[in-house]
């Protein structure tokens, strides 16, 4: 299984965080109604489902590379101003379009810089937001020191490094590498409640997402190891529950 291919598994593990992004994120573009938007990286239908709920566009349409991904938010997502095409971020169609948003997606673009000139190109506003992953999104934060601890060697996997521009000095950068004169950061932050253990670690079980598909790829033993190192690190209460916090930046410019 593609790290990037059941709809499903990925909304267990960190599609519904995105969600409650998401709602933060449309409110902050504050756009008028009636406009058009694309939805590039759509994924599971996340950030097109807050835009159809709160912003009353004309249409969306959503675009992903993830056949998986498109027909989850299909099947979901049935709100006829909307609509779905499979799309790499280098296959943008030509708009023009009122608002091109990107969530959670800027950092899986290798040509990241090109994608923002295009979106740039093609929309009059532009938006994304990114987990920050060296810092507060500690649902992910948690298990990669853990795992820095339990397996050294594989260091590179940790997305806090991978991903090291997702910060608001980092978007800033790219969007003014990409030409846009004028930059709006803010950072966002959400809850992410688990009732227990097994209800944050599960999900990581799933195989979506970096830090699944990485753990999926490790034997029994060295995820057991794994498994209790995170354990012994979350902020376990006395009823079992673990209350946390998922941090995003958003980037917001006008072409």
């Amino acid at each position: 299984m593609s790290e990037w291919s059941s709809g499903e598994i990925y909304e267990s593990y960190v599609g519904r965080w995105s969600r409650l992004v998401a709602a933060e994120f449309v409110a902050w573009l504050d756009q008028p109604t009636g406009l058009r938007w694309l939805d590039v990286g759509c994924g599971t239908g996340a950030l097109t489902s807050a835009i159809l709920r709160t912003a009353d566009p004309a249409s969306v349409l959503g675009v992903d590379p993830s056949a998986g991904f498109v027909e989850y938010a299909r099947k979901t997502v049935t709100d006829e101003r909307a609509s779905f095409e499979v799309r790499s971020a280098a296959e943008l169609p030509d708009g023009p379009y009122d608002a091109v948003v990107a969530g959670l997606v800027l950092n899986f673009i290798p040509e990241r810089v090109e994608a923002l000139r295009r979106m740039r190109e093609i929309g009059s506003t532009v938006a994304v937001y990114v987990w920050d992953y060296s810092d507060g999104m500690e649902l992910m934060r948690y298990f990669f020191d853990a795992m820095i601890e339990v397996r050294p060697q594989d260091r590179e996997h940790d997305e806090g490094l991978r991903f090291a521009f997702c910060t608001a000095q980092g978007l800033d950068g790219l969007f003014s590498e990409a030409g846009f004169t004028t930059v709006d950061l803010r950072e966002i932050d959400v809850p992410t409640e688990f009732a227990s253990f097994d209800d944050y670690w599960q999900p990581f079980m799933g195989g979506q997402g970096v830090a699944p598909a990485y753990l999926r790829a490790l034997d029994e033993s060295d995820q057991l190891a794994l498994r209790e190192a995170v354990r012994s690190r979350l902020p376990i209460e006395a009823d079992g529950t673990i209350r946390l916090k998922a941090r995003a930046w958003a980037a917001k410019a006008v072409s």
